[in-house]
């Protein structure tokens, strides 16, 4: 029976192994803050948002992703629905460098080399590194720290994606940032003697959103499940 198992494990594993190809693109799109300063809504793109992103695609259902994506996140207490907010009137822009490493799993088989077209709905997951200046509030004005942090967090997004033409993908997706942070609207100041500057509810970290398209090239070996 040990045999047996070993064989099977074996067999899968050289079917995984070939079965693989790349995909290769860029991310456009917005960003927005929710967070202690600005509005609180979920969908509302304010910035541009840009970078690369890679996928290995391991099976007909998988993908193994790596992004790298640019933008400001921006904070508008004007902008708020909240009274206490557009009284107050804080504003803060920081710019944001995110890494992103983590899987994308499609609701339909998704066959490259079907020769067909294709559409299918997908979630992503993983975890995030987004590298940011900090700074704080004095006399309701931003003011930096000179110090930078990375904030982790954990990415959850939703799209929809079709090979619209040969090897060539194209994707439309919306996604949400948990950040394991409070610095990134300056709520939360990095440095201790700054600690009195704190404000908003610091029980809650900061979320960001990226909303946009991706457009990738397909390459590499023809997966084994082009036959099935």
């Amino acid at each position: 029976m040990r045999q047996l198992t070993i064989l099977i494990l074996s067999i899968l594993s050289i079917q995984l192994g070939t079965a693989q190809i790349n995909e290769i693109g860029v991310f456009l799109g917005g960003s927005n803050f929710i967070g202690d300063v600005g509005a609180t809504d979920y969908i509302s793109p304010n910035q541009l948002a840009i970078g690369g992103i890679y996928k290995w695609n391991r099976s007909k259902r998988h993908s193994y992703r790596a992004s790298i994506i640019f933008s400001d996140l921006k904070g508008i207490d004007s902008k708020s629905d909240d009274p206490r907010r557009v009284q107050r009137g804080y504003e803060f822009s920081t710019k944001i460098t995110e890494l992103s490493l983590g899987m994308e799993l499609t609701f339909l088989d998704f066959n490259l080399h079907s020769g067909e077209k294709l559409g299918t709905p997908y979630l992503f997951t993983g975890i995030t590194l987004a590298y940011h200046d900090n700074h704080y509030f004095a006399n309701n004005v931003q003011t930096p720290e000179n110090t930078a942090s990375w904030a982790y967090g954990i990415p959850m997004a939703l799209g929809f994606k079709t090979n619209f033409m040969e090897n060539f993908i194209l994707a439309v997706e919306v996604g949400a940032r948990y950040t394991f942070s409070d610095e990134l609207d300056g709520s939360l100041p990095d440095a201790n003697e700054l600690q009195p500057f704190r404000f908003g509810n610091i029980n809650n970290n900061d979320w960001y959103m990226f909303t946009g398209i991706t457009l990738t090239y397909t390459f590499g070996e023809n997966p084994c499940y082009c036959q099935e």
